[in-house]
């Protein structure tokens, strides 16, 4: 595999403490390429899948889409808006969003209405206001994790870069700003805080429990990772032509899912009774043990 050659991996994520995921698309970006319209074509495709599979019905909650920093959750928002989709996304620390658009008042001056509400700077807790919502967690790993959220505020969009062609007046793509801040860090490190932008408005507290624990359960694609590189050998060849690099990177992730699917297979009934320690354990055997149990078979 020729190093610089990025692809963008779609996985579904379990509940619960797993090493596991799902990986349901992996598509190689070419140089310049547009992240977020990769993005949008890519999550369109898988949903219009799971539509057709009946694994998405009407009536069901939309699906919760998890990006990490380096996508700009409100656009795929907008573009994904006929969807029946959440995007929950991490900012930068240093961003700015907009409040609503105060109500009109006359002004014998004349002038535009504004179309912006304050600013909320994610730097200035001054600028913050009351939280919509505030929630407190105990946790394993990092003691207390303290979320607050603020409903309804917007990126102030300017018709250049991604916006530059945008026919329409431009848009007010209003989310939930979630922040999320907790005692300590595993690695020993100095915890700061973590922002994220929800595509939904008028968040509960538990919408955003939700939010910000399904956003640290991406960080199970990392175990998947590490797992394609050091035993599945997915950077190993020397691939030199992109139609060879995709052909491998799928041999991979069907590698992958027959490893998911003897981890499930050898599962035990959950009715039978379980007596010892060893057959308790099965139900969360990692990709490693899965390996060397169904290995030979696979």
């Amino acid at each position: 595999m020729i190093p610089g050659w990025p692809y963008s991996f779609i996985a579904a994520l379990e509940t619960g403490r797993t090493s596991w995921t799902a990986l349901l698309d992996a598509v190689r970006l070419p140089p310049g390429a547009d992240l977020t319209a990769i993005t949008c074509a890519q999550i369109r495709q898988l949903v219009d899948r799971l539509i057709q599979a009946e694994q998405w019905r009407a009536g069901d909650r939309d699906i919760l889409i998890v990006l990490d920093a380096g996508y700009e959750a409100p656009r795929i928002a907008w573009l994904l808006r006929d969807l029946p989709v959440e995007i929950l996304g991490r900012m930068r620390s240093d961003r700015v969003l907009r409040r609503p658009t105060p109500p009109r008042v006359y002004n014998p001056e004349g002038g535009r209405p504004a179309k912006h509400g304050g600013e909320f700077v994610f730097g200035d807790p001054a600028s913050w206001g009351v939280e919509q919502a505030v929630t407190h967690t105990d946790t394993r790993l990092y003691g207390q994790a303290r979320a607050q959220s603020w409903d309804r505020l917007h990126p102030r969009l300017t018709r250049r870069a991604a916006w530059a062609d945008h026919g329409e007046p431009l848009p007010i793509i209003a989310g939930t700003v979630i922040r999320l801040t907790v005692d300590h860090l595993p690695s020993s490190g100095e915890p700061k805080p973590v922002w994220l932008w929800w595509s939904k408005v008028d968040a509960t507290a538990a919408d955003v429990d939700r939010c910000w624990q399904a956003f640290l359960r991406r960080f199970d694609l990392e175990h998947t990772f590490r797992l394609l590189k050091q035993t599945l050998g997915w950077t190993a060849p020397k691939l030199y032509e992109p139609a060879a690099a995709d052909r491998w990177t799928w041999l991979v992730l069907a590698a992958h899912t027959q490893l998911r699917l003897a981890h499930h297979k050898k599962a035990p009934n959950p009715g039978a009774r379980v007596k010892t320690q060893a057959k308790r354990s099965r139900m969360s055997m990692t990709p490693a043990r899965v390996i060397k149990t169904a290995g030979p078979t696979l």
